[in-house]
């Protein structure tokens, strides 16, 4: 779950000249992609936080994606463009920018989509074309939180939308081929989940403390990374990423011991350290041939502040190994 002081820190972080910053720069959920010789990070903030870099060292703030987003003010209460958990892939010619507008504490939100020819702002081309709500959840009809989407295609490349946070679990659904409507008739998977007390109103989170899922494909396998535990509580945060596989994309995923992952099942990919508090919401990219880890922690040097992170993936029996580096 997202909470609210972050509003702030990234408004005020907004107010920053566009400088080039060290690769702890103050983000939220990260996600990253590369258009020619240029890495964009997209994060959660206000209007969505984006970030370039020439290096995945040193980043330059750019400008946010949304200035209003009229749809969302009419259908969440209270909404004051803070867009949480953005996710970024290139498909048909199109960059598609999945994020997620929601209440606080509530399973009052919807997951929009924007395309974009260009992520280059300097191009003619560039314009994000909003296309509004592709998925909503309801208080007292869903027991389900639409927000932290991940677009991912399967082998046949057929697209579907995996997403989710706490309440019972992460959520897969197939969408159509625009990429911006889900494809009927409907069918709604649970690939993961942790147990719940079911005592609770389905208005109450609980202690379900699962969100940010990830899927990946690498050979036979489809890789998906999720975040137990607790983010924005500084240098308090225990979230941690879990990771389960399948060789379908609809599941069923186990970790290694073979527990299903929509059972409370995950192996432990990483958890935070004397350094760095609470690393989680993960992205995984690839370029020239590595994969990386791209996530969030809390820096304990510097009073729990939540910056980037991105550490190489290793493969150890056709599993994930992430190491923290110290720096």
């Amino acid at each position: 779950m997202r909470y609210f002081f972050f509003i702030a820190a990234f408004f005020l972080s907004g107010l920053l000249c566009a400088q080039e910053q060290p690769n702890t720069i103050p983000v939220h959920d990260p996600v990253m992609i590369k258009q020619d010789s240029i890495y964009y990070l997209f994060c959660t903030g206000r209007g969505i936080s984006v970030w370039s870099s020439k290096d995945m060292l040193n980043w330059k703030r750019e400008r946010p994606v949304f200035d209003t987003l009229p749809w969302a003010v009419q259908t969440i209460k209270g909404f004051r463009n803070h867009i949480w958990a953005p996710d970024i892939s290139f498909h048909n010619g199109l960059y598609y920018l999945y994020y997620s507008v929601s209440a606080f504490g509530k399973n009052t939100s919807c997951i929009g989509v924007a395309t974009n020819k260009t992520l280059h702002p300097s191009s003619p081309d560039f314009k994000w074309t909003d296309h509004g709500k592709v998925i909503q959840s309801v208080p007292g009809r869903d027991m389900w939180n639409a927000i932290d989407p991940n677009l991912a295609m399967d082998e046949k490349g057929i697209p579907w939308l995996v997403f989710g946070s706490f309440w019972n679990g992460m959520k897969l659904v197939k969408l159509n081929g625009d990429l911006r409507s889900v494809a009927r008739p409907e069918k709604w998977f649970t690939v993961a989940a942790r147990p719940r007390n079911f005592i609770l109103p389905d208005s109450v989170a609980g202690d379900a403390a699962i969100e940010a899922p990830f899927i990946f494909k690498r050979n036979n396998y489809y890789y998906l990374f999720v975040s137990f535990d607790y983010c924005c509580r500084g240098e308090k945060s225990n979230y941690k990423i879990m990771v389960g596989r399948s060789e379908k994309i609809e599941g069923p995923y186990t970790d290694r011991d073979g527990v299903p992952m929509n059972t409370g099942g995950g192996s432990l990919v990483l958890e935070g350290d004397k350094n760095w508090h609470g690393v989680g919401h993960n992205a995984v990219v690839s370029f020239n041939g590595t994969d990386y880890l791209v996530f969030h922690g809390y820096d304990a040097k510097d009073k729990g502040r939540s910056k980037l992170r991105i550490e190489k993936i290793n493969w150890l029996n056709e599993w994930p190994v992430v190491t923290i580096n110290s720096n």
